[in-house]
């Protein structure tokens, strides 16, 4: 059975085999299903079209996180490309910028599968034994570990720090999205540094900005604060369903996007 995979964009994990297409269908596609699979909400619209137009090919059904479906078990390379892997849906906070713990409620653990970049939204949320079955697997990978689901700073222990010390991950996230994330972010950092973790220059932050309240000197602010905890932020854009940003702090979310860029203006500071 053949099921072509549909996606209104392309990203960093979308897959990338044969049976991936990111525009209406053409006139020798062919298929018994289709899957058409949105992550954004504000391309949900476009989606819905996509649904409209490859239903004259095949049965077609329009599913991601956009949608806000609760989220089954996780298939390797079905709807994001092979390494990427998900071993946990949902996350106990309740964060009002988040649809996680609306669409999946929180913490569920999934069966492990392998691969080297971690998508989870809250991996440190686990049980013990998951977290510890995660990062055995993630040792078994060719390529180096990877946590861009990000890692939650206000549950990091010393015992997570000791098993990311062991696995040296090429790049680790974490977030400072409300003001509340900054002592949190010191106290992780903190724990990093003592275990020379931070060393590795591997740490980054999602930045979010733009978000109701939110102004152009706070969040150049919170960007700086990472930087200064040794974390490199990446600038997040708040984007709402209608697709609508504060165009304000487009310019200011591309100056803290890019980590050589980061680097090189900050390193004489």
């Amino acid at each position: 059975m053949r099921v072509l995979r549909v996606f209104p964009r392309k990203t960093n994990a979308t897959p990338t085999d044969e049976n991936v297409r990111f525009k209406q269908p053409g006139f020798f596609d062919e298929a018994d299903a289709v899957h058409v699979s949105c992550a954004f909400s504000c391309d949900l619209e476009h989606a819905e079209r996509l649904v409209e137009a490859w239903e004259t090919v095949a049965p077609t059904k329009l599913g991601g996180p956009a949608t806000g479906q609760r989220g089954k078990e996780f298939t390797p390379g079905m709807y994001v490309k092979e390494g990427y892997t998900i071993t946990s849906r949902g996350c106990p906070n309740k964060c009002w910028f988040c649809d996680v713990w609306k669409r999946d409620g929180s913490i569920r653990e999934l069966e492990i599968k392998g691969g080297y970049n971690v998508l989870d939204d809250n991996l440190l949320a686990c049980s013990e034994k998951h977290i510890r079955s995660v990062f055995k697997m993630l040792k078994r990978q060719k390529k180096r570990a990877q946590f861009t689901g990000g890692l939650e700073a206000a549950r990091l222990k010393q015992w997570h720090v000791d098993l990311l010390v062991d696995l040296n991950p090429e790049q680790m996230f974490f977030a400072y999205d409300k003001e509340d994330d900054y002592e949190p972010l010191v106290e992780a950092a903190r724990l990093m540094n003592d275990s020379g973790l931070m060393k590795q220059r591997n740490a980054r932050c999602y930045v979010l900005m733009g978000h109701k309240g939110d102004s152009v000197e706070a969040a150049n602010r919170r960007c700086e604060d990472a930087l200064k905890l040794g974390y490199f932020p990446m600038g997040m854009l708040y984007i709402d369903k209608r697709g609508k940003y504060n165009r304000e702090f487009k310019k200011l979310q591309r100056e803290w996007a890019r980590p050589a860029i980061i680097y090189g203006k900050h390193k004489g500071d």
